[in-house]
């Protein structure tokens, strides 16, 4: 295995990059130790949520669940808030690309700045519950995820729910798509998201998700739409009057790592590391949907306004979205869409 030298960037106070790769792997190769069938390492993995998200406490869980497997052997140094990248989540991407990073986890619409097509999955209204998502993801779609980023240097080793999306706003319930009118609504970037506000009559922004929470307050946008999990970690209950639950779209979140580094890896720790990132994908898949019934409930009884869309007021959206979304669908094209089961609208 090559030797790699791991070296920490400060700039003051303030940690602007780590250029990493297996930290570890010098050590192995210099003193031979190994225990429990393992090589002693220590690997770095990049997560873009702050550590109470749960890409975050994925990240922790297979921290744990590794260590614990390999006696402490191989270990998971684990940096949230995409620290590594100064915070911006496209240099975190290039990283686990170009092996900065020995392991990340990234929701698809983040990952998708090096494929866009790994942004299949958001076309709205795919996915019939957690259940359906999962069946399907663990399936044809995850072989899909996975021979893009193949392409890209990138080995795929898991999904996880990062939520179905939700809307919040600070201006009136939402039931109908007049209702969405006119709302400027922050959106992460994606095509998907902004095409679709765009065609119920809203105004998307594209902001960064540190923003949020200050534009809210200060009326510079209306709302956000997220997973149920981030906009309470996020705490929008203390500034959103208004939460309708219409899972208008399903994101996840891809546990990846660097190809060349984890080939280099022996192979009873690859073994290891994908047994327990796929046990920690179950876990972080099980804690959201446990969460967010509790979180709702939590969210009403401080006062906000909870509606539940029921299936008529459903396809009030549905038809309105129904030309944008075919677009999606002839743009990412018939393998991808074989690959979710996603059926034309034609």
């Amino acid at each position: 295995m090559k030797a790699r030298v791991l070296s920490l960037l400060l700039a003051g106070a303030v940690m602007t990059g780590l250029l990493t790769g297996c930290g570890g792997a010098e050590n192995v190769e210099a003193s031979g130790e190994t225990g429990n069938g393992y090589q002693k390492i220590e690997l770095v993995m990049a997560v873009n949520g702050t550590d109470i998200q749960i890409d975050s406490r994925v990240a922790d869980k297979f921290a744990e669940l590794v260590e614990e497997a390999s006696d402490g052997n191989v270990t998971i140094a684990v940096y949230p808030n995409d620290q590594l990248a100064g915070g911006n989540s496209t240099k975190g991407i290039e990283m686990i690309a170009g092996g900065g990073v020995d392991l990340a986890a990234y929701a698809t619409c983040v990952m998708a700045v090096i494929d866009e097509q790994l942004s299949v999955a958001t076309i709205p209204w795919i996915f019939d519950d957690y259940k359906h998502a999962r069946e399907i993801i663990d399936g044809s779609g995850g072989e899909y995820y996975a021979e893009r980023l193949e392409a890209k240097g990138i080995t795929y080793l898991g999904s996880f729910h990062n939520g179905f999306r939700q809307i919040t706003n600070s201006k009136r319930e939402v039931r109908t798509p007049e209702d969405v009118k006119r709302l400027k609504i922050r959106v992460p970037g994606s095509e998907v998201y902004m095409k679709f506000f765009k065609t119920l009559g809203a105004d998307p922004v594209a902001m960064s998700w540190s923003e949020v929470f200050t534009a809210i307050q200060q009326g510079t946008i209306d709302g956000q739409e997220n997973g149920i999990c981030i906009t309470e970690s996020a705490k929008m209950d203390e500034i959103q009057d208004y939460l309708t639950l219409w899972n208008y779209t399903y994101e996840n979140d891809l546990f990846v790592a660097n190809t060349e580094i984890w080939e280099s890896l022996e192979q009873e720790t690859r073994e290891l590391l994908q047994e327990k990132a796929k046990e920690a994908c179950e876990w972080g898949r099980d804690t959201v949907e446990e969460e967010e019934a509790a979180i709702v409930e939590e969210f009403k009884s401080e006062g906000m306004t909870v509606t539940e869309l029921n299936a008529e007021e459903l396809d009030a959206f549905k038809e309105e979205i129904r030309g944008v979304k075919q677009e999606f669908i002839d743009k990412y094209g018939e393998k991808a869409c074989k690959a979710f089961r996603i059926e034309s609208e034609e």
